[in-house]
């Protein structure tokens, strides 16, 4: 899961992304809307921490324009606001919930893992490809009758393959997409995690599921059929 935070409180900001990456998300931080927006048209996020009070944008402009643009992206407010009448605004503007700080880090993590369960009822909540199956609500991932333990990389990756089967992912596109902005992009280390991969979803069955393609990247897919069609 890859998450945005926008928030001009540098201590803050800091504080709410390390909360977030020990609870395993991958989390991009912003200090202004101008920046925020930029993040958000070029990034497929599950969801957005956005500050109303931030400079340049200020948060219900930012989510207005997203919103115009039809980027349906879960957006929890964050405002030192406490009236009834800004919170109707904030809402109506279209943020999916609302925090008035100061506030617990708990109910902060708790409101979005409530929102990710609300996107998530909107899609696939099990997604496949032949015997290989993953939950994205108890993160369960079987092949076969077989569980498999993954790290919160590799599920990252595999949910990434499944969203995107038979389409090939280039090196780049994977690292983009499990790691953040911060992250020093190195395709060795996307080498290295697909090799963990194979070895738990792959290496014991016949039926291999995640292919090289050279110079292109890697794609998840299930060959089996094609085999099954020329014998």
């Amino acid at each position: 899961m890859r998450l945005l935070v926008i928030e001009d409180e540098k201590s803050l900001l800091k504080i709410i992304t390390r909360r977030l990456k020990e609870e395993g998300y991958s989390v991009d931080a912003v200090t202004n809307g101008r920046d925020g927006e930029n993040y958000i048209y070029s990034t497929d996020y599950d969801c957005i921490i956005l500050d109303i009070m931030i400079p340049v944008v200020d948060g219900l402009t930012l989510l207005r324009r997203i919103r115009e643009k039809k980027i349906s992206t879960p957006v929890l407010l964050l405002t030192a606001r406490d009236s009834i009448e800004d919170r109707v605004v904030g809402l109506d503007t279209g943020a999916d919930d609302y925090l008035v700080k100061p506030f617990s880090f708990d109910e902060l993590l708790a409101r979005v893992r409530a929102l990710l369960r609300r996107q998530k009822e909107k899609r696939d909540i099990v997604l496949s490809l032949g015997d290989l199956k993953l939950d994205t609500v108890t993160r369960e991932v079987k092949r076969g009758d077989r569980s498999i333990e993954l790290t919160s990389k590799e599920y990252s990756i595999l949910e990434y393959f499944l969203k995107n089967k038979n389409r090939v992912l280039t090196k780049s596109q994977i690292a983009e997409h499990v790691w953040n902005y911060d992250f020093e992009y190195n395709s060795n280390i996307v080498e290295v995690y697909i090799r963990y991969l194979r070895r738990k979803i792959d290496e014991d069955f016949k039926n291999k599921l995640i292919h090289t393609i050279r110079g292109g990247g890697y794609v998840l897919r299930d060959e089996s059929k094609k085999t099954d069609n020329k014998i």
